[in-house]
């Protein structure tokens, strides 16, 4: 594999293999011989040092482990050097793991470059107590300030306007999506933070994005120095943290605690104006709890787990569903005719109009199924050993649900690996719910962001398919659009131009 012989050469110069490779070897027989009264799943024999590392390719590793499910079933156990995992695949496996065993695999995974970053804080890769006590705070915040209400679709429909005005400056010439969608769908997450959105040229806004964008994209990368540090955290001081990950984070604390300073010095529990204030008041009212949830730390890591959660997934997700328009005339096409039928002529679809516009429904759920943005979801952990399909699997062990197993299982799909939005329709048009359709996962690990998801992707989707037609760039048939992802932390779309050309009938 390229990722291995590229890890292996880095690792050959000087005497750092000979240290290494000992001190790893020791290790993983250390830890593979010790006896144990848990009964692991079964996987393919893991080598000295590299455990399963030559039968996954860390560039595709969601692809890698859908093949080893074919052969070893939908529960097996997989090597990332000494680092042993437990695999999830199909949609009654991972069900019955998250929701009929929800408290033994409620844990999370503890990642090494994660846990060295966020030190166990914020709500994504937090534990125990902190963990529950941050997830709820964030969700009663979140509804207290309009998620799941009209008052968060009236801010969503502000900023769809905006971007309409963007999308319009245009006039029709080819443009990349990626960065303006990125900022729309993150000025509403802002407005729920800080009370507040940006501008789409503001510096310190672009600059937000730009960090959690490259974190996001090297994180999930299959970086050397990221992967080994991960797989090998025992003599991960030999590799350090990556720097580019740890000085993004840095920086991104440096803004975000300038943001923090201007709330506190203007706080007023009478005028909360988003999380952040929340927050604060919080704080305040167990200033003298020694044990308190509510510090700084988690602070800062709830603000940037909301705020980087709240833009890439949502923008990626829309971006995905622009490429297909554009593959798709003809889906796009129909969409429209919809609402011709649906919204007068001027408007912008709502809420409401959702229950009413049944194919788009349909195309907007098969866009999240096919794009399958989070193919590997976010590792979860036993908390306790768990008796589970005949094995007994130790407490503690990392445990990947492998979404891409549920969004493309043949038993549940008509046709998983063909972008069809009768997946989602019966015989007579109308919309109908699939129970295997879990893009932000279950159980109580389940995204706390998923109801505002929702919101922003029909709104902004429909809302933009209302005010125009998206075609390739003059030159580029819709056989020249590449759907291959780009992988990351999650699947975008290849770097592409769109052109935004209005849409007549809607005017």
């Amino acid at each position: 594999m390229a990722v291995l012989d590229i890890a292996l050469q880095w690792l050959s110069s000087g005497s750092l293999l000979c240290l290494a490779g000992g001190l790893a070897a020791f290790l993983y027989f250390l830890t593979s011989t010790k006896r144990s009264i848990c009964r692991l799943p079964p996987g393919p024999p893991p080598l000295p040092l590299i455990g399963n590392l030559n039968v996954v390719d860390l560039r595709m590793p969601f692809q890698s482990l859908m093949e080893l499910s074919e052969k070893y079933g939908n529960i097996f156990t997989v090597h990332f050097g000494p680092r042993k995992t437990v695999v999830l695949a199909g949609y009654e496996t991972i069900k019955e793991a998250l929701l009929t065993h929800a408290e033994e695999f409620g844990g999370r995974a503890e990642i090494p470059i994660f846990q060295k970053i966020t030190k166990g804080n914020g709500i994504g890769f937090s534990h125990g107590e902190s963990w529950k006590t941050m997830r709820k705070f964030t969700l009663f915040t979140l509804r207290n300030f309009g998620v799941g209400k009209k008052t968060i679709e009236l801010r969503i429909l502000k900023e769809l306007n905006c971007l309409i005005k963007y999308f319009e400056s245009h006039q029709g010439m080819p443009f990349d999506t990626k960065v303006i969608l990125n900022s729309a769908v993150s000025n509403v997450i802002c407005s729920i933070l800080f009370g507040e959105r940006f501008e789409y040229n503001d510096p310190v806004f672009l600059t937000l994005l730009k960090l959690i964008n490259e974190n996001t994209k090297l994180l999930g990368s299959p970086m050397v120095l990221v992967s080994l540090y991960n797989f090998y955290p025992s003599i991960g001081f030999l590799f350090g943290a990556p720097r580019t990950v740890q000085r993004n984070v840095d920086e991104l604390n440096t803004f975000l605690q300038k943001f923090f300073q201007e709330h506190k010095q203007k706080f007023n529990e009478n005028n909360l104006t988003g999380f952040v204030d929340a927050f604060l008041m919080k704080q305040q009212q167990e200033s003298r709890n020694p044990r308190t949830y509510f510090h700084n730390e988690n602070l800062l890591f709830s603000t940037l787990d909301l705020f980087a959660a709240g833009t890439e997934t949502t923008s990626t997700t829309v971006r995905w569903g622009l490429l297909l328009m554009m593959k798709y005339p003809e889906i796009q096409r129909r969409i429209q005719e919809e609402m011709n039928k649906v919204i007068e002529p001027g408007q912008l679809p709502t809420l409401e109009d959702r229950k009413k516009m049944p194919y788009t429904d349909a195309v907007i759920h098969e866009i999240q199924r096919f794009a399958n943005i989070v193919p590997m979801s976010v590792s979860r952990s036993t908390s306790r050993n768990v008796n589970f399909r005949g094995y007994v699997i130790p407490k503690g062990i990392e445990v990947i649900p492998l979404l891409t197993s549920v969004l493309n299982d043949k038993l549940h799909w008509k046709t998983p690996d063909q972008f069809n939005p009768s997946h989602f329709l019966d015989r007579d048009g109308n919309f109908i719910r699939k129970e295997a359709f879990i893009p932000f996962s279950i159980g109580r690990r389940a995204c706390v962001g998923e109801g505002l998801a929702k919101m922003e992707l029909f709104l902004f989707f429909a809302g933009l398919l209302r005010k125009f037609t998206f075609q390739p760039p003059p030159g580029v048939s819709k056989s020249d659009l590449d759907l291959t992802a780009d992988v990351g932390f999650t699947l975008t779309p290849m770097p592409h131009l769109v052109c935004a050309i209005p849409y007549e009938s809607s005017v």
